[in-house]
């Protein structure tokens, strides 16, 4: 297994067991139906967990570009690197979204809320506004990409072996896990922190081109706020990142 199809099934695994869970508290005549937030962030820790878990070992699991960005951007990752990851990603998010959709889709029938269907491929704002939504998803993707970084930085030997993949990985599957799920019960209540291009972008795709009775809209005039916000905020972790490292060096 290389390094791309790890993070093809790391994203896949994400978002089947992240969007998975929006949908069994979210649609109609689930077993989990009104399960909660706490749930439903719980349920996004896990689905990190397992997808690190899984490309850790190959690929450093990103399974997000805006950490791929991140990492590349604080001089841990190649550049070269950086389109090959993300279309992987983009892919195993879409792959992810379509499973949930075949896995729940009766349960999406007869679901006839069609923000509650759109809520189980991507994310949405619970007071829509632009700029302060943006700033909701730069600040929690700078929180993930930041504390990522800093926890990585003890155990760093770059330079020994230039084909160390550096990653959500080599942190270990459970810290980023309960980081994403701090990130979530914290400030995830503005936007469903996407904090994950891919995490958003992909499933929406999905949610455009997939049957359901009762669709609405895929909401593609806020779509550029979970892609823009969290690169946005991986860029001014990475900065911050190397700023302080230049001012202690």
């Amino acid at each position: 297994m290389n390094e791309y199809i790890a993070e093809f099934i790391g994203t896949f695994l994400l978002i089947l067991l992240g969007n998975g869970v929006v949908a069994n508290v979210v649609l109609k005549d689930t077993k989990g139906h009104n399960g909660g937030w706490i749930v439903i962030s719980l349920g996004w820790g896990l689905g990190v967990f397992i997808g690190v878990s899984v490309a850790g070992p190959v690929s450093g699991a990103h399974i997000n570009p805006a950490v791929t960005i991140g990492l590349a951007a604080a001089g841990q990752f190649a550049w070269s690197q950086v389109v090959p990851f993300i279309v992987a990603q983009m892919l195993g998010a879409a792959a992810g979204a379509l499973t949930v959709w075949l896995f729940y889709r009766h349960h999406f029938n007869r679901t006839e809320d069609p923000g509650a269907q759109l809520g189980c491929f991507s994310t949405a704002p619970a007071i829509r506004k632009p700029v302060n939504n943006f700033i909701s998803e730069l600040i929690g993707t700078f929180v993930l990409i930041f504390v990522i970084l800093y926890i990585a930085e003890p155990t760093l030997s770059l330079g020994v072996d230039e084909n160390a993949k550096i990653g959500l990985g080599t942190l270990g599957a459970l810290p980023v896990a309960l980081l994403v799920t701090a990130i979530g019960l914290s400030l995830g209540g503005t936007t469903g922190y996407a904090i994950n291009p891919a995490r958003d972008l992909g499933p929406r795709i999905m949610h455009t081109i997939l049957p359901m009775e009762h669709k609405g809209s895929s909401d593609w005039k806020y779509s550029w706020i979970p892609v823009i916000g969290p690169f946005t905020g991986a860029v001014v972790a990475a900065l911050l990142y190397l700023l302080h490292n230049l001012i202690f060096a």
